[in-house]
């Protein structure tokens, strides 16, 4: 066969390419006579494909190393004069955080930044840092390499990172470093006892309570969101959360107009009424009001296909909380 009539070479881009490659050389009809060895033009190009595999992993190193250079740049926006250059230095690491997102979205990358240094650089100098827009970058790459990777959540844990994360959540000017925090804070601590733990201890959920109030419907919807898997994933801290006052807190959030983010806070309510006596007792009580909010809140979603949820959520807790007091909606008006 002359040279150009041989396809293309086209190497694979990963390692997982590449042993499927593998396998597929070595796949063949079953037979007595059906193993070939490989020849050496195929074995010359197989570690080709594994030695270009090989390259774009350090090239993917090295990337991090250089984004890690221009974070680690002595900050410029305290001298005078230099507002030109403070927006160029700002537009380098808004890039540089950009880039090392993407790459730690694999969790090889994840673990390098964090042995290179580049978690704790994202703790010391930019979840505090002056620009906003570098804040939040700071902690959506925290949560990146937290997501499913226990080893990096345990070394995040001994850094102390989780009450500044709580603080930025909590209080901070910006409306998306807010949501962003909270993401973090939901990667280091969702199915991961320690982090619910060092959670509790920094007084989490009152911070959850209170975010759920805000005027931000991406940071109310996470929040609900987040309380509910805790309570789902966690049953054991359902005692803890009504002593707290849960009960009445997400009840009063029931009552502000309604969005769709109440799904969750329902959820939330269904959790604590089962197997939990003080939970369903508090909801029983009839200083709350929640018997009539249930029968209006079942009564505005009746018919919406996007609430059935949230109405099946209604109805569970009409029935666990209210039992046999059903039919009383109906007798009413006689």
């Amino acid at each position: 066969m002359m040279a150009e009539d041989r396809p293309t070479r086209r190497y694979p881009q990963n390692l997982q390419g590449v042993l499927q490659l593998a396998v597929d050389v070595g796949s063949a009809p079953e037979g007595p006579d059906s193993f070939q060895p490989m020849s050496e033009e195929r074995k010359i190009w197989l570690r080709d494909a594994l030695a270009d595999v090989c390259k774009g992993q350090m090239d993917e190193v090295e990337q991090i190393k250089r984004c890690l250079a221009v974070l680690r740049r002595e900050e410029m926006s305290e001298k005078e004069g230099e507002d030109e250059r403070d927006e160029e230095d700002e537009d380098e690491r808004v890039t540089a955080f950009e880039i090392l997102s993407e790459l730690c979205e694999n969790l090889d990358n994840a673990r390098d930044l964090m042995t290179l240094g580049g978690l704790e650089l994202c703790i010391s100098q930019y979840l505090c840092h002056a620009q906003s827009g570098l804040r939040w970058r700071a902690a959506q790459l925290i949560a990146f390499c937290a997501q499913n990777m226990p080893q990096v959540q345990v070394y995040l844990f001994s850094t102390g990172v989780l009450p500044k994360l709580l603080q930025l959540t909590d209080s901070d000017p910006d409306s998306t470093v807010r949501v962003k925090a909270l993401y973090a804070v939901s990667c280091l601590i969702r199915e991961q006892e320690e982090g619910l733990q060092a959670f509790l201890s920094h007084d989490g959920v009152s911070v959850l309570m209170r975010v759920m109030q805000s005027d931000i419907e991406k940071l109310r919807t996470k929040s609900a969101f987040l309380l509910l898997n805790l309570l789902t994933s966690h049953p054991k801290q359902k005692d803890t959360a009504v002593s707290m006052g849960m009960v009445q807190q997400l009840v009063s959030v029931l009552r502000t107009p309604h969005l769709p983010f109440h799904e969750h806070v329902l959820g939330a309510l269904c959790c604590l009424v089962e197997d939990c006596p003080q939970g369903l007792k508090d909801c029983r009580n009839p200083s709350l009001g929640l018997k009539e909010l249930l029968r209006q809140r079942t009564t505005e979603l009746q018919g919406k296909e996007e609430s059935q949820e949230e109405l099946a959520f209604c109805e569970q807790l009409k029935v666990i909380c209210f039992p046999g007091q059903q039919s009383d909606d109906s007798g009413m008006d006689r």
